[in-house]
């Protein structure tokens, strides 16, 4: 879903840590570089006060590892810079991923201990795939999960995600991507509608306000280039003398308004008030303004028609990352486990499925060794891993993302109440392990 279609896309092998290829130098010279393994990226504990997350990135990196390419540039840096011998700069330049990766499809939910994403190959295959897998699943993972609190918080009204201005370039077109795989309706980013097909929506911002000699003639100018069903910004100055110009300049028809700033609780109470009163009984008001899922929850009383939501959501609402790891789990056949305190992982490859009463509700994540024996599956249980990959190639008809925006709505509605809240408390359901 690249910008550019049929053209290769950028390599991503630089998108990596110095340690991946000193690892596969030291491994290529003892012989163990063609040693079975399998990795798992699964994460330890939710963040703070949440209680479950969602996983984002999984086409991404789907993508990236497909572009993972040692080109000539890419070469020539690290022969420059010494970061590997010359026998490994040989091997990278004829490096392509040929290993096998499963994984939870984008927008499914997740839990501590649940294996996100399964790498089979390889050691040399596996470990240098490392730093982007991470770097693409933690960025996403926490988005989603912020966008998905949000959009719950919403209860049904549209989201329009605006946070570019508050991030990394690049960082914002994931993000984008992300926030409307949680349910937002829209985005700013015409990067990302480009990319990825998704909605894009923006008027005007205060400086077009500032930038006519008064604010009759901001609202006339955009009227007369966008129609009147466009979306004024009325609290540049006085806010009440805003919405009255609004309609007189838009007529009883205008589509909407936006407040940006102050209480917007009770300004957009007022505004309805005001609005209704002149006749625009159909003009939808639309607030932003550093808003987050709490400050949305709070706002569910009012006459809230759509929020815009930028630097919270693109941020991870206070949980930039999902803490994701990439863990060796098996050499050989052989289950492998770090012991380091407070930093634990369980040896080998894992699968997981998720129990649900008979009603839908999710009851226990139950993550079992792929060697058996496997738990008996019930006709509520439902297995979460999916094939992405087989013999380094992208398998045929991955998910979709109006297929991953399903699959949020589905995973939150099968939630217990209290997992939903927003309060801090434990994961909604817990990992229960099976073992070997």
């Amino acid at each position: 879903m690249g910008v550019n279609v049929g053209v290769p896309a950028p390599s991503t092998a630089l998108l990596t840590d110095h340690y991946e290829l000193t690892m596969l130098a030291a491994a290529l010279a003892d012989g163990t570089a063609d040693r079975r393994c399998v990795f798992e990226v699964f994460t330890r504990r939710l963040p703070d006060g949440r209680r479950y997350g969602v996983v984002g990135g999984t086409a991404r990196v789907v993508d990236a590892v497909g572009a993972f390419r040692f080109g000539a540039a890419e070469l020539a840096h690290l022969r420059a810079t010494s970061v590997v011998d010359e026998t490994t700069l040989s091997w990278l330049a004829d490096y392509r991923f040929s290993g096998d990766v499963d994984g939870y499809p984008e927008g499914e939910l997740f839990f501590p201990g649940s294996p996100i994403l399964t790498v089979r190959g390889t050691f040399a295959d596996a470990v240098v795939l490392e730093t982007l897998v991470l770097s693409i699943l933690n960025h996403d993972s926490a988005i989603v999960s912020a966008a998905a609190r949000m959009s719950g918080a919403a209860n049904g009204r549209p989201i329009i995600e605006m946070g570019s201005r508050r991030t990394h370039e690049a960082a914002a077109v994931a993000s984008a991507r992300a926030a409307y795989i949680a349910g937002f309706a829209t985005t700013s980013n015409l990067a990302s509608g480009s990319s990825y097909g998704i909605p894009t929506a923006g008027t005007c911002a205060h400086a077009f306000t500032l930038l006519h000699d008064d604010e009759r003639s901001a609202f006339a100018a955009q009227v007369a280039a966008l129609g009147v069903g466009t979306t004024l910004l009325v609290d540049t100055y006085d806010i009440t003398r805003g919405i009255e110009l609004a309609v007189e300049v838009a007529g009883t028809d205008l589509g909407a308004i936006r407040i940006d700033s102050g209480d917007v609780g009770v300004l957009a109470r007022q505004a309805r008030e005001q609005l209704d009163a002149l006749g625009a009984t159909k003009t939808r008001i639309v607030v932003s303004g550093d808003l987050d899922e709490y400050a949305i929850a709070s706002l569910r009383a009012e006459p809230v028609d759509a929020y815009g939501v930028g630097t919270s959501v693109v941020t991870g609402s206070g949980a930039p990352t999902a803490g994701m790891v990439y863990k060796l789990v098996e050499v050989d056949g052989r289950p492998v486990a770090k012991r380091s305190s407070h930093k634990e992982s369980r040896g080998g490859r894992k699968l997981a499925l998720r129990r649900h009463k008979p009603t839908g509700t999710a009851l226990e994540e139950v993550v079992y060794p792929a060697a058996g024996p496997a738990p008996e599956i019930g006709e509520h249980d439902r297995p979460l891993q999916i094939p992405l990959l087989r013999g380094g190639q992208p398998v045929a008809d991955l998910p979709t993302l109006e297929d991953s925006r399903n699959r949020v709505r589905a995973g939150l509605v099968s939630l217990p109440w209290e997992g939903l809240k927003l309060s801090g408390g434990e994961p909604a359901i817990p990992t229960v392990y099976l073992e070997q």
